[in-house]
């Protein structure tokens, strides 16, 4: 108690991205420690593997080196489970609970990012979005279990079968893309249960907590926000994009599309890998398979990501629907942008550039930084990056190959792909107004 109030009447000044950065850094390590027990793997864990599989789960990507269903017992698999629960979560609770409940120093316009970033119209609202997440958890992963339990019981019995739902169910919502079976989900790769219902999981993850706040309170298409109707719309666009574009450029792979026996589970096949690159990590086909147009469109899905404070990774579609506004507009030689009859300004082109950016950077950056240790083929290292960067946990089989240096390159991208983007609205909420100006000059551009 007199540590509390000392620490009250002499409040140190934490940056609320270093205090993110520390509360997920403290439950990777505290995983690890968990994942290196005895009691949680059957041959044991080296602490290089415990350590890459936490920072994995905590990330909610999905990569690993080990096999999770045989690798690691039934308490290890619940530790990989708390992980992937705490760290979807985390994100979007512990920013908006902690950072302003428990007595940091933050400031208004860190405080005004979260409202808008979290599409609330005032502070108080920041609660009830919390109540409204941990609902809407709550009914997803139980009503997800409870159907994937008609596919798994009869396969595993009531007590494995019941596991498998579940654990399938918290990481198809969070966008993990952690399974237990070895070949992920390939062994049901014309079911339809599990192609309807681990797809639904991860896009309801995937929109936004924000959107489905406001589907829940308003109900009617013209009462969203401009930000639930441009991720919806975009959202559907991407979904049947990507699923048309799948199955066109797969149909005839025989390692892929062409290997399955009938039209249908093609078209299942089609859609699995269609809607799972821009956010969960499962696949219901080999992803060394795919030809390499395939893989660099999947690259490409990866980067684009989820919805704003949603389980998902990536720069997000919002932002690459805002650049995509700004390149109409400037062709148009128009100084707004406007959609579904709102205007944006340019504030919020600026963010996207810059996120689209520091973005392009990190991937940049890291696909250098593997190409130099690793041995491999450049598209696999560049899209297992690009994988560990947008949280999404697909790999065409480089992940089990990593050396150390290697495994240090993914987990710190996994990382920063986990923690940016919310250092980053941190700071571009903080504004500073400048005591010098200087003439404008001109640049020559293109």
């Amino acid at each position: 108690m007199q540590f509390l109030s000392l620490f009250t009447r002499h409040r140190i000044d934490i940056p609320p991205p270093a205090v993110l950065a520390v509360f997920y850094g403290v439950l990777a390590l505290a995983g690890a420690l968990c994942l290196k027990l005895p009691l949680a793997s059957h041959v044991g864990t080296s602490w290089f593997d415990a350590a890459f599989t936490a920072v994995s789960a905590i990330t909610v990507t999905g990569l690993v080196v080990v096999d999770t269903g045989s690798h690691f017992t039934l308490f290890g698999q619940a530790v990989i489970l708390a992980l992937i629960q705490l760290g979807g979560l985390g994100l979007m609770t512990f920013a908006v609970l902690v950072l302003t409940m428990l007595g940091l120093p933050i400031g208004m316009p860190q405080r005004i990012f979260l409202r808008e970033e979290l599409n609330q119209t005032s502070l108080t609202d920041l609660l009830r979005l919390v109540t409204t997440i941990l609902r809407v958890v709550l009914v997803c992963e139980i009503a997800g279990a409870a159907v994937l339990a008609f596919v798994f019981v009869p396969d595993f019995g009531w007590a494995q079968g019941l596991w498998h739902a579940l654990f399938l169910s918290v990481s198809a919502f969070n966008n993990a893309g952690f399974s237990l079976f070895p070949d992920s989900l390939s062994a049901y790769v014309g079911d339809p249960l599990v192609n309807l219902t681990i797809p639904a999981l991860f896009i309801v993850g995937g929109l936004g907590f924000s959107v489905i706040a406001d589907i829940r309170k308003q109900r009617s298409w013209r009462r969203y926000s401009l930000h639930s109707k441009l991720m919806l719309s975009a959202t559907a666009v991407l979904l049947v994009w990507t699923t048309v574009a799948v199955a066109a450029l797969e149909w005839t792979n025989p390692q892929t599309l062409g290997a399955l026996p009938d039209v249908a589970t093609r078209v299942w096949a089609a859609w699995f890998q269609g809607a799972t690159p821009r956010t969960a990590g499962f696949n219901t086909v080999p992803m060394e398979g795919l030809h390499d147009s395939t893989a660099l469109m999947l690259i490409s899905l990866m980067v684009i990501g989820g919805g704003s404070t949603s389980t998902a990774g990536g720069i997000k579609v919002t932002t690459v629907v805002v650049l995509l506004l700004a390149t109409v507009a400037f062709f148009r030689r128009s100084t707004h942008l406007h959609a579904f009859g709102r205007s944006l300004g340019l504030d919020e082109v600026l963010k996207v550039l810059a996120l689209t950016v520091v973005s392009i950077l990190v991937v940049m950056s890291g696909t250098f930084a593997l190409v130099i240790v690793q041995e491999g083929a450049f598209l696999d290292l560049a899209f297992e990056i690009v994988s560990a960067f947008g949280t999404v946990g697909l790999t065409r089989g480089v992940t089990g190959e990593l050396e150390a240096l290697g495994r240090i390159i993914v987990m710190a991208t996994m990382f920063v792909g986990r923690i940016g983007p919310l250092t980053l609205g941190f700071f571009l909420a903080t504004r500073s107004v400048p005591r010098v100006r200087y003439p404008a000059g001109h640049v020559f551009l293109g």
